[in-house]
């Protein structure tokens, strides 16, 4: 019950109610099954989903959460929502899925799954429907999303498999301050194997994986938070520009 009515309360403040303190959560979220559980719920009542975020890290399994499809927007973006509380920006490796994928089982699934998706730059920008950002552990943060708040995608290019998407040459402007320029190592060591393993474990979950669903990688330069008012310029070689602004 305590898992039910938490993610009720997550779906109000996205509503405009008030947000969950850590405290509140914690009885709520013992395992990775229960924030999956709550994803789901809040996807059923806040959806339609238009994508997902996913990471891996050596020796533990990838995580996911849903993007709602309202919240997907194309570079250059005017974003302005006014129910995001911070406004934290990450420059990622995003994957635009054209058609349907293979069988996730299939033993040429990544060979066969290269052709049915297109590479692109991605912002995410982050938020969370918790009053404590800093402080919250993991599992509360994947019960909330992953802190997804929204994503901006440039043009996706069809042509980027001769590309490495596990070291890009990557730039990241906030107005007037450069937070990266240069090479970046790609969150799990390849794209492509992150959005490959999503694939696999994703299953039915919040819908499952869609052909016109955009799935983004993880983050490039950390998670710097922004004031309203800022403009932010991403660019990933090969991949091109992303661009976002968000009005005072």
């Amino acid at each position: 019950m305590a898992r039910l009515d938490r993610a009720d309360r997550l779906i109000g403040a996205r509503n405009g109610g008030p947000k969950l303190s850590t405290g509140e959560m914690a009885d709520a979220v013992a395992s990775a099954c229960d924030a999956y559980a709550i994803q789901r719920r809040v996807a059923q009542a806040v959806g339609p989903v238009g994508g997902f975020k996913t990471g891996r890290r050596p020796g533990e399994n990838p995580i996911m959460a849903p993007i709602f499809q309202k919240d997907v927007w194309r570079s250059p973006a005017i974003v302005s929502g006014a129910d995001f509380d911070r406004i934290g920006i990450e420059l990622e490796v995003g994957f635009l899925v054209n058609t349907p994928l293979p069988d996730p089982e299939s033993a040429d699934f990544e060979c066969r799954a290269r052709a049915c998706v297109s590479a692109v730059a991605a912002l995410e920008i982050v938020d969370t429907r918790l009053t404590d950002i800093e402080t919250a552990p993991p599992l509360l943060r994947l019960a909330d999303n992953q802190l997804n708040g929204a994503v901006v995608i440039a043009a996706p290019r069809a042509d980027w498999q001769a590309l490495d998407l596990g070291t890009v040459s990557a730039r990241l402007n906030l107005g007037s301050q450069t937070v990266l320029d240069g090479s970046a190592d790609v969150p799990g060591g390849d794209a492509f194997a992150t959005f490959c393993a999503l694939a696999r474990m994703i299953g039915a979950h919040c819908g499952g994986l869609k052909s016109g669903q955009i799935v983004i990688t993880g983050s490039l330069n950390g998670m710097p938070f922004i004031e309203r008012g800022t403009p932010v310029r991403g660019w990933i070689d090969g991949l091109g520009e992303v661009a976002a602004d968000f009005p005072t």
